[in-house]
């Protein structure tokens, strides 16, 4: 049974609310609890909307203090105004390792959270003061690097995520203004770390997936210029975004094989978005137009494309072996690589129109394949989301008919059996499943 995280809130205030009646005993409801990755304790101590509202107190505590600062910063000399940034910062933090010391780690995180922003203020302030701005970004990296300490040895996914966050801000900014952050995949390692010992945290493992992406995709940069980089969309891009979605559902099946409520919860949440990501580039290629530009691409990044490429197709087929999924996912990798290379060097701008008919077919396809992956598994998110992804089509396709309107009527009468014989599968499951 997979659970999502509001979910997994509703399931312990239940429990809790057994306990309250004598139908579980308190050792019964945490030996539950621990099937589902949840400190029963530490849930029903403390709601985690006090914990959010306390942390959010100090987050606009310190802004508050900031803007005091900043208001009357120039009518404080320049000593106190330095003196008292420092003691601003050490203060606050010291407070924040009294509280941790003491095992009020709500408390303590509260503090840190704070101290990280006394010390983001601090650096700004002090290039203010000594006229220290000759490359931006840097600023940024020092608050996200100073930061990062407090998250990683307190094992603090809130704090850890403030980090990573700052460092994706540093990332954009630095490689936007065409220099290269070398030191990016420092951040990436301190989340994993922290993902892999503390509690289960979906923003967290989201930000550091979403890192891991923009890293790759800037590497492919590297082979078109040595000296400046940024952004610049292009099909090279496109291509390796494909192929990571496909390295991400691979890696969510060798995940969910884990024995851990808490890899089958990440498992559950990369495999949902790699195929949202997956389905989404599908869509944008199953216009005509987007072939077009395939075919006619001039492949700046090439060398550097299948460098990053070629890695990550036999890293998603090897972990997809290995996770006992190779039936889907071999074929999947082999008939990406395939398509892409046929079209590349084979296809003319003659062949967009048959490109996109086949895009379209196998949308349907792969809605059909998450329908009935959903009924099987009793996985509703698979379920809806092989229905949306034909309705989807569906809609894509009224807006712009494949051939002509005797295509189009075909198309849809097609997507109209496939969803009724959807619903009346699910129902019958449905029923099955009452009448047992």
């Amino acid at each position: 049974m997979r659970l999502i995280r509001l979910l997994k809130k509703d399931l312990t205030r239940e429990i809790s609310g057994w306990v309250d009646k004598d139908l579980l005993s308190a050792d019964q409801a945490r030996s539950i609890c621990r099937e589902y990755d949840i400190d029963f304790d530490a849930a029903t101590d403390e709601s985690g909307g006090y914990r959010l509202l306390v942390n959010l107190a100090y987050l606009f505590g310190g802004l508050a203090l900031i803007t005091i600062l900043g208001a009357n910063w120039e009518q404080i000399p320049r000593g106190v105004r330095m003196g008292g940034l420092v003691a601003l910062t050490v203060g606050v933090h010291s407070l924040g390792l009294l509280r941790y010391r003491a095992q009020q780690y709500a408390s303590a995180t509260g503090f840190f959270l704070l101290g990280n922003l006394a010390y983001g203020a601090s650096i700004i302030l002090i290039a203010q003061i000594y006229h220290l701005g000759e490359h931006m970004p840097d600023g940024v990296f020092w608050w996200a690097l100073g930061s990062l300490p407090f998250g990683v040895l307190s094992l603090s996914p809130m704090l850890t995520l403030f980090s990573c966050v700052l460092a994706l801000i540093w990332f954009w900014i630095e490689f936007g203004m065409g220099y290269f952050p070398v030191f990016f995949p420092v951040f990436i390692a301190a989340g994993i770390y922290v993902l892999y010992h503390a509690k289960s945290n979906t923003l967290l493992f989201l930000t550091v997936v979403v890192g891991i992406g923009l890293w790759l995709e800037a590497l492919v940069t590297i082979g078109h210029s040595v000296h400046r980089y940024g952004f610049d969309l292009s099909m090279e891009h496109l291509v390796l975004a494909g192929a990571l979605a496909m390295l991400g559902y691979a890696f969510s099946e060798w995940m969910y094989q884990r024995d851990t409520p808490r890899s089958r919860d990440y498992a559950t949440i990369l495999s949902l978005w790699s195929i949202r990501l997956g389905l989404l580039l599908m869509f944008v290629m199953s216009f005509a137009d987007p072939w077009d530009e395939v075919i006619t691409a001039d492949w700046r990044y090439g060398q550097s494309l299948l460098m990053i490429v070629v890695p990550v197709l036999g890293a998603a087929m090897v972990i997809g072996s290995a996770a006992g999924r190779w039936r889907i996912v071999v074929p999947m990798v082999l008939l990406a690589a395939g398509t892409l290379a046929a079209v590349v060097w084979l296809a003319g701008r003659e062949h967009a129109v048959f490109l996109q008919i086949a895009t379209n077919l196998a949308l349907i396809v792969v809605g059909i394949l998450l329908i009935v992956r959903g009924t099987r598994s009793d996985t509703s998110h698979y379920y809806f989301m092989g229905v949306a992804t034909i309705v989807i089509t569906a809609l894509l396709r009224y807006i712009d008919l494949i051939g002509d309107f005797i295509g189009g009527a075909i198309l849809f009468a097609g997507m109209a059996g496939v969803l009724l014989a959807a619903a009346r599968f699910w129902r019958s499951r449905s029923n099955a499943g009452a009448s047992s």
